[in-house]
């Protein structure tokens, strides 16, 4: 299969790895340091056991249109970058070509194909000018939530941290050919995957924590098993996760697991920075909107009061706000 993954950071990177490792044909879009290291010596992938591996893609190139129809595209980038590439899509689509979307929180998409009143509502804020709806047609896309976590340590070269889920799904939860292709290939090149006919509930499974953990460790620094068993913290998110089960459920999603559960599982993961604190760390753009912000929204639409959250995505929307200015991450320092 002819794969394009845009954007060969940490989870892209480790897709990426893990299918032309299975000898699928996979073409890899990125820029700078990390894409002139790819192309020298391939795509290094360093497993969680310490074994190494290394993935000779078939292309690697810095912008979209160069890459050629293909039979699959898999969209790595961050929500909020999303729409610097969605103009250009367009050059990798065939006449098959499907689509999957590994961003962390509520994509873009997410009342495409939904059914009930709110079908077919467009999710402002993460798609104010209408450009992703415009430009990736979302009748191609097939749900997929991202379980492992991984990081990139140097250029060129992914660290798979732990975790190895990929379920997918359609967005009216139909049993396809395509989404069983999508399936065998994840189960292919090692991955575990389920076809789920309820993608969405799974979306929010995982957002719960994004929602929550997130935002609370960019603003405090903290990994996950500190915000789980620090009590003002833990008590925290698990407010939260209440306001965001409750707008949840009124647009009929089922949680499989209790919030006590998550925040368990959380706490299992151990001292882990997340994706947000890494990039506070860094001084990189934060993914608010989708990890905060669009649950937020659906709140409101469904008329669902939720201060702890608004509380929370003030305090890290003006952190980001102060970095953006400051041209500066933040980051604890020893005396």
């Amino acid at each position: 299969m002819k794969i394009c993954i845009v954007g060969a950071g940490a989870i892209g990177g480790l897709m990426g790895a893990k299918l032309a490792l299975a000898g699928e044909e996979v073409t890899v879009v990125d820029q700078g340091a990390h894409l002139d290291a790819i192309r020298a010596n391939g795509l290094k992938l360093i497993w969680e056991d310490g074994s190494e591996h290394v993935a000779d893609v078939a292309n690697a190139v810095d912008n979209v249109a160069e890459a050629g129809p293909q039979d699959l595209v898999v969209l790595a980038l961050k929500a909020h970058y999303l729409d610097q590439v969605a103009k250009d899509v367009h050059h990798l689509m065939g006449d098959e070509t499907m689509i999957v979307t590994v961003q962390n929180g509520i994509p873009w998409w997410y009342f495409h194909n939904h059914g009930g009143p709110f079908d077919g509502h467009r999710l402002d804020s993460l798609d104010p000018d209408k450009v992703l709806e415009k430009n990736i047609d979302s009748d191609r896309i097939i749900g997929c939530v991202v379980y492992p976590a991984a990081d990139v340590p140097a250029p060129g070269v992914i660290h798979h941290v732990e975790g190895d889920r990929f379920p997918v799904g359609e967005l009216d939860g139909s049993a396809t050919g395509r989404v069983q292709l999508l399936h065998d290939t994840f189960v292919n090149c090692g991955f575990r995957s389920r076809i789920l006919d309820d993608i969405r509930s799974e979306i929010w499974l995982k957002a719960w924590g994004n929602l929550s953990f997130n935002p609370i460790s960019a603003l405090t620094h903290a990994t996950l098993e500190d915000i789980c068993r620090f009590p003002e913290t833990k008590a925290l998110a698990a407010a939260m996760m209440r306001e965001a089960q409750e707008a949840a459920e009124k647009l009929g999603v089922t949680f499989r697991h209790t919030i006590e559960k998550r925040i368990a599982g959380a706490e299992s993961v151990g001292a882990h920075k997340t994706s947000m604190l890494q990039d506070v760390e860094v001084g990189r753009s934060l993914e608010i909107e989708a990890l905060i912000g669009a649950v937020l929204e659906i709140a409101k639409l469904t008329e669902t009061p939720s201060p702890a959250m608004e509380a929370v995505y003030a305090c890290v929307k003006l952190l980001n706000r102060q970095m953006v200015l400051q041209s500066a991450g933040v980051k604890l320092a020893a005396e």
